[in-house]
């Protein structure tokens, strides 16, 4: 009989703290649930009518704040990589590529005109550096060697001949032009 009577006593208490409650959510700033009341101090939080009052009753540490449940921001969400989340710059992408993608080019001009490759593979070579099979020249060189069985052993010689050749042919343009100045000289 009296744990009737005390249930329904405690029951009441409940129902009464229920605008208590809400006026403690509203005083001290944060949802009705995070409130929590000392079980044993109910008629003293029953009796608080103001703002003040609630002030007091947490100050005393009858009226106390619950922590905040759910996920902490300490813990990292799993990440997702769409495409909002790529941050990289388009801009610099395409510089990276712009360069490499003339180096390769030229590499790739000066070995056919040297004859080392020949003009179907050029071309094949071509459309894979536009594809960005090649992440260098160093790769590039090295795709040949192994794959298209270029020997490079013969570049080194083809260089100094057409060295030898662009010699030549810068000695006999300046002789061409001093052979002119003289034949313009005896005209005059």
């Amino acid at each position: 009989m009296l744990e009737l009577i005390l249930n329904l006593l405690w029951n009441m208490t409940k129902m009464n703290l229920r605008t208590k409650k809400q006026l403690a959510a509203k005083v001290l700033k944060v949802g009705k649930n995070r409130i929590h009341f000392a079980s044993d101090k109910f008629p003293e939080i029953k009796e608080a009518i103001t703002k003040q009052d609630i002030r007091d009753l947490h100050a005393e540490g009858f009226i106390s704040i619950k922590p905040i449940k759910g996920r902490k921001k300490i813990k990292k969400r799993k990440t997702k990589r769409g495409f909002g989340k790529i941050k990289k710059k388009v801009n610099k992408r395409k510089q990276i590529y712009v360069k490499i993608t003339r180096k390769l080019r030229k590499y790739l001009k000066e070995l056919k005109n040297q004859g080392m490759i020949e003009k179907e593979l050029y071309w094949e070579l071509r459309k894979k550096i536009r594809m960005r099979a090649f992440k260098s020249k160093a790769h590039l060189r090295e795709h040949l060697e192994n794959v298209e069985k270029v020997d490079f052993a013969q570049e080194v010689k083809t260089k100094k001949e057409v060295k030898k050749k662009n010699m030549v042919k810068k000695k006999i343009k300046g002789k061409t032009k001093s052979i002119k100045k003289q034949i313009k000289e005896v005209k005059k």
